[in-house]
């Protein structure tokens, strides 16, 4: 076989393939589809259970038989998507309308994941069988080849109801993601029969009937003057809060009562939410809060905050809304594919999409209904005119010797070989004119069908064939026919599914929260080796200053309004707020410095700490382990970033010394192979915090600087080295970037 070379660019071939990849993955995974507002695995999903004949009447099935079949004849991209799009079309905090019936454990609203499927059951929800899959048997939508074209699946299911809007949809795909909050479902069905009847309606008009979103956990939407703006660009930020009411409690206390959160709360954000508030009462923000708990059941959400008698509500409720995610805003992105492409669509538009696609089902269904019945109709003409002439149509039978001879008769007229009774008999069977069809179905009728009654039946059937086809052909014919059809199915879906809305929506005023303005005090942070920071006050400390020494690598002297740096050997400056340090008793614990700042205890090490206001007053001498030595001017530290580069390092570098110089006079450095050089401070110049420095002293290949030491002038500072005392302050003066002296023990 001969070699083909093909010779081409390959920024071309890659920027193709990329397209091809990112054209897949928003098309045929990611992204819903206008028409049914269905991504491809929720589409199969809810086929395969179809054709499985898993009906909402009928007994449950095994998740697992589900999510094999499914992956095993239509979607080969693995169990756990199957299962997560099966899970999520079940859960009723997630989807306006669930599509999926589940039995057993398929989560909660506060972030409880699934049983394995294994364990769980699922069936067809009554509404999914008869609004999203009904007539599929009708020829109303195109089958397609599955993966290995062993099967066919239609390309889109002939869903009845805007399911886009009413479901809502999330979908993040290659440059683009979707974010469809889910709508009330009488009110959708109430617009689509609108538009219908007058597509000229904007999306102003078509919003008296679809007010705004209705999530499934509640809720209240604030902004309700700019969901007009979101609908028509498609895009914007949607404000929810959740409903908060006051309760009497025991002893005079006031409860805070949380019944409804916004849709962005579900899962882990109720504990995160938990969480907040115990940090509100925690950081001192409020001394209101008695209790919290978590009373959510069976009924519904019920999150309790128990307060204190004299609670400022209103200011209270405030704080929530500020603080926590009791408010927040729900990203909206109608993104959806459309006559095979994506596009961000408008209210209107979804709507213009919808109603083309009712039409084109329903186009085809009565097409296919019209077949039918003229087909029906065929065969009825021919068995009513066969029972007239029944005499004559026996003894063409008998007189034939096979079924061709008798069909050949009874369609052409063709009496050649028939044995007939008389001459009369023949010229009527050479007059016979019967279709295919009609022969067929008089060689196979039934002699029960000559009985009077039967005849008369057959006559029935015939007429209410007839009404059939004046009816199918007048709603083919004829638009407003074909729109009252629709609107009468899209009324018995909204008498036997439509809810009430769940989600208010209004014009809220902007919760206004003055936070009270902390009175200034000094304090002390403790740091332990082990990276735990708390705060105590100054004259817990005076009182522990001995054990708090021993006890602790860092003590900070700060104000509670200030903010702490934490210096890393990895060049790197964390900065935390004080009132983020929780204030306690000497003992306590305190928290991880992980939870108040970016520092992640597992990559870095800390080398300094000490707070903003002492690194903004002085200078800063840095050291590293390859003896890179600088000074650093304090205010460079001053900076609202929780996280900044403090200095830059060589590779395989990293920083071993961080001080304040307030009166150090003498530096020395003491490196790992025993080498000590003690120079003037001086001799190390001033570099800003981007710079590396410059050498403090000239190192062996192997050697690294493990110690460094300052001195000032006339105090005494020995150190213990190799069991041998070192008077640092009798050491002789070098210069910098140069050896040093090396110490014999």
């Amino acid at each position: 076989m001969s070699e083909s070379i093909i010779r081409t660019e390959y920024s071309e071939v890659m920027e193709q393939s990329y397209i091809d990849y990112a054209m897949s993955v928003i098309i045929a995974r990611a992204l819903p589809d206008v028409r049914d507002g269905l991504k491809p695995v929720q589409r199969r999903t809810l086929y395969d259970m179809h054709e499985l004949r898993i009906k909402y009447d009928g007994p449950y099935r095994k998740c697992a038989r589900i999510v094999g079949d499914t992956m095993g004849k239509y979607h080969p991209h693995g169990d756990s998507s199957i299962y997560d799009a099966l899970v999520v079309l079940a859960q009723d905090f997630k989807k306006g309308i669930p599509l999926v019936d589940g039995h057993g454990n398929f989560g909660s609203i506060e972030g409880d994941s699934a049983a394995a499927m294994r364990y769980t059951e699922a069936r067809l929800a009554q509404i999914t069988q008869e609004a999203y899959l009904a007539d599929l048997d009708k020829d109303v939508v195109d089958f397609v080849p599955n993966f290995d074209e062993t099967e066919q699946e239609p390309s889109v299911l002939p869903v009845k109801v805007p399911n886009i809007l009413i479901n809502g949809a999330e979908g993040i795909a290659v440059g683009m993601a979707t974010s469809i909050p889910t709508h009330n479902l009488s009110e959708v069905i109430d617009g689509l029969k609108a538009y219908m009847q007058d597509p000229t309606l904007t999306t102003r008009q078509l919003m008296k009937y679809v007010k705004g979103p209705d999530f499934p956990t509640g809720g209240i939407v604030c902004n309700q003057d700019e969901l007009l703006s979101i609908y028509e660009t498609g895009n914007g930020k949607i404000k929810v809060r959740g409903k908060v009411d006051v309760e009497k409690g025991k002893g005079g206390h006031v409860n805070i009562v949380i019944s409804e959160i916004p849709y962005t709360m579900i899962g882990t954000g109720i504990s995160k939410f938990l969480m907040d508030v115990a940090a509100l009462a925690e950081t001192k923000k409020t001394n209101d809060i008695v209790d919290i708990s978590n009373q959510s059941g069976k009924e519904g959400i019920r999150i309790v905050i128990e307060c204190k008698r004299d609670t400022d509500t209103e200011q209270f409720i405030n704080m929530l809304y500020k603080k926590t995610k009791l408010e927040d805003t729900f990203g909206v992105n109608m993104l959806a594919v459309a006559n095979g492409r994506p596009e961000t669509l408008s209210l209107q538009e979804i709507f213009r999409h919808c109603a083309d696609f009712q039409f084109e089902v329903a186009t085809r269904k009565y097409q296919t209904l019209l077949a039918k019945e003229q087909e029906k109709r065929e065969i009825q003409e021919g068995l009513i005119k066969a029972c007239n002439l029944i005499d004559l149509i026996i003894e063409i039978l008998r007189g034939s010797k096979d079924r061709a001879m008798a069909k050949e008769c009874l369609v052409n007229g063709v009496t050649d070989g028939i044995k007939f009774k008389s001459k009369e008999s023949k010229v009527m069977a050479a007059q016979l004119m019967f279709t295919e069809k009609q022969a067929n179905a008089i060689l196979e009728m039934r002699l029960y069908r000559l009985i009077g009654l039967e005849i008369n039946a057959l006559i029935k059937e015939h007429e209410d064939t007839m009404a059939n086809i004046y009816k199918y052909e007048d709603i083919l014919s004829s638009h407003s026919s074909m729109i009252q059809v629709l609107i009468q199915e899209l009324d018995e879906f909204k008498k036997k599914f439509g809810k009430k809305r769940k989600t208010q929506i209004t014009n809220a005023e902007e919760a206004v929260y003055v936070e009270k303005e902390q009175e200034e005090m000094d304090l002390y942070v403790l740091m332990d080796r082990f990276g735990y920071v708390r705060c105590i006050d100054e004259a817990t400390y005076e009182r522990n200053k001995e054990t708090a020494e021993t006890e602790n690598r860092f003590i900070i002297k700060c104000k509670n309004t200030g903010k702490i740096c934490v210096f890393t050997a990895e060049g790197q400056m964390h900065t935390a707020k004080v009132k983020d340090i929780p204030m306690g008793k000497f003992r306590d614990k305190g928290v991880v410095v992980d939870n108040i700042s970016n520092f992640d205890t597992g990559k870095e090490r800390i080398v300094f700490v000490c707070s903003q206001s002492d690194a903004n007053l002085y200078r800063m001498l840095f050291v590293t382990k390859l003896s890179m030595c600088k000074v650093v001017d304090g205010g460079e530290f001053d900076v609202a970033k929780r996280t900044v580069a403090a200095t830059k390092l060589m590779d395989d570098d990293e920083v071993v010394s961080i001080v304040p110089l307030i009166c150090q006079r003498n530096i020395v450095l003491q490196s790992k192979e025993g080498y000590f050089l003690k120079f003037v401070i001086e001799e190390i110049p001033e570099k800003k915090k981007n710079a590396i420095g410059v050498r403090g002293m000239k190192l062996g290949a192997s050697d690294y600087i493990e110690n460094v030491y300052y001195t000032q002038n006339a105090i005494e500072h020995n150190i213990e080295y190799k069991e041998k005392t070192l008077e640092l302050n009798k050491m002789k003066l070098g210069k910098r970037d140069s050896k040093g002296i090396k110490v014999r023990v």
